[in-house]
């Protein structure tokens, strides 16, 4: 019995073996036309076997530097691409690495903390008010995703100075939201009519009742 494990490695297992086969066949062929041809129509019976791919970039030049890697480089054609090197298809891509930035209270991430940065930046007035108030309200409701206790307002507070270096601060009139509505914000449950069509089933009644309905009938005829 034939199996997988004794027979050729599949170079591009996505394609199967059967185009593998026939790549094998169009680098037997000595003519050079005969061969080019071959290759398209090839290449074409590649591009049916993975359709939901037509729309990525650059489809029709992967099509044809798979026919070359499956081919191991060994394919002499006229194609409409030049053939890929071998070095880039073994190349490993360069490791990318992780960013280490520190962020000095986890509970707000590092976002809040670029925000603040450009709140620095804006010039005192109401505007540069009302955003250094929706920061802290932001902190505020952040914290509390991490603490569901209540959180004073000279908390949050003292942590807007520190990650703005003092350079931010509320007024002292200014009032943040207070704990219990932010709560009630992260635990608002979805209105059941946001559900009602989609969740909406036909009500049981007796007039929706095949089997009624034929012994109504049966009683009628009798």
């Amino acid at each position: 019995m034939d199996y997988n494990s004794t027979r050729e490695k599949l170079i591009i297992p996505e394609y199967g073996r059967n185009v593998q086969k026939m790549v094998a066949y169009v680098i037997s062929v000595e003519d050079r036309e005969k061969r080019s041809n071959l290759a398209k129509a090839l290449v074409n019976v590649m591009a049916q076997l993975h359709p939901e791919q037509r729309d990525t970039a650059d489809f029709k030049r992967k099509l044809w530097d798979h026919l070359h890697i499956i081919a191991d480089y060994r394919l002499d054609i006229d194609a409409p691409f030049p053939p890929p090197a071998p070095d880039d298809h073994v190349k490993k891509p360069e490791r990318i690495s992780y960013p280490q930035e520190e962020i000095k209270f986890r509970p707000y991430g590092k976002n809040i903390a670029r925000m603040i940065e450009k709140a620095c930046l804006f010039e005192d007035g109401p505007e540069k008010d009302a955003l250094v108030k929706n920061i802290a309200n932001h902190l505020k409701k952040s914290y509390l995703n991490w603490n569901r206790d209540s959180v004073n307002d000279e908390l949050i507070t003292e942590h807007l100075k520190v990650l703005s270096h003092g350079k931010l601060k509320l007024s002292e009139d200014t009032r943040l939201i207070h704990t219990s509505e932010l709560l009630a914000r992260n635990n608002t449950p979805v209105h059941p009519a946001s559900h009602s069509q989609t969740n909406k089933r036909r009500k049981f009644t007796q007039k929706n009742d095949k089997n009624n309905y034929r012994d109504n009938r049966n009683r009628k005829k009798n």
